[in-house]
């Protein structure tokens, strides 16, 4: 029996999607959970997800094209996607089912399977997002800490600080939303074989590790954004009981001038 070859697509944006909000402009589409399946007349599907990534499976380049222009339409001011995946399956009864050298092989694509699929690779697209954001802020962090190893104190203005720390927890709490994603979707659950394709696919995108590298970096970030705060802090408390005390000085030498 000949294989048959399926392609996945994803591409990931930097807006989070409603799929509520989605649904009444996809009316064919499909709601469970956290996924919106919506058919293709062409016979594929377009898979999208909360956490702003579309996944196509069976997609000609048309069909995505109107599809994502259908969902700008529908979800204005969406940008420009920013992340883009691939992954081909390939279906054969006569190959070991796993992932070899970077194809997923499979005795059948049930629509299913082609869900636990779809989610995995849209997972890794919004991870690879969320890990550039989070390279972004390790390397401002480490910046702002060595100019504070280096002359042993920051600048006074904390607003700027203020604003980082808070896209920092803001980033975390986002890549947490993310975290409960990871949790084995049902389609795996329910299908022995599937189960263990899932394992390799998430092998295969490294998806437990990025996640915990990104939580220690948020958590490094997050760390030394608290430290450079509290130095400008006490900075501006030494100042002000400096500036406290001169005028006390002051004010006693106003006094003795008087007399």
């Amino acid at each position: 029996m000949s294989a048959t070859e399926h392609v996945f697509q994803a591409v990931a944006f930097v807006e989070n999607l409603s799929l509520k909000d989605l649904a009444g402009a996809f009316e064919s589409g499909r709601r469970a959970g956290y996924e919106l399946a919506v058919p293709l007349a062409e016979g594929g599907t377009a898979f999208m997800y909360p956490f702003g990534a579309v996944v196509f499976h069976r997609a000609s380049a048309a069909a995505r094209a109107e599809i994502l222009e259908r969902l700008r339409t529908a979800r204005p001011g969406l940008t420009t996607a920013v992340i883009n995946e691939e992954l081909t399956v390939r279906e054969d009864p006569e190959h070991p089912a796993g992932v070899a050298q970077g194809v997923l092989y499979i005795d059948k694509l049930t629509p299913a399977r082609a869900g636990v699929i779809a989610l995995t690779v849209g997972q890794s697209a919004s991870m690879e997002y969320y890990e550039n954001i989070v390279e972004q802020m390790f390397a401002r962090t480490g910046q702002l800490v060595d100019r504070l190893e280096k002359s042993g104190t920051v600048s006074l203005r904390t607003k700027p600080l203020h604003r980082f720390i808070g896209e920092a927890v803001s980033t975390r709490s986002e890549v947490l939303s993310v975290l409960h994603l990871l949790d084995k979707p049902d389609g795996a659950w329910d299908d022995p074989a599937m189960n263990e394709i899932y394992a390799d696919l998430r092998a295969e995108f490294d998806l437990l590790d990025r996640y915990g590298a990104l939580e220690s970096k948020l958590r490094s970030v997050q760390e030394g954004l608290e430290l450079v705060l509290d130095v400008a802090r006490d900075r501006r408390i030494v100042l002000l009981e400096g500036t406290v005390v001169l005028l006390i000085l002051t004010e006693l030498a106003l006094s003795l001038l008087r007399r």
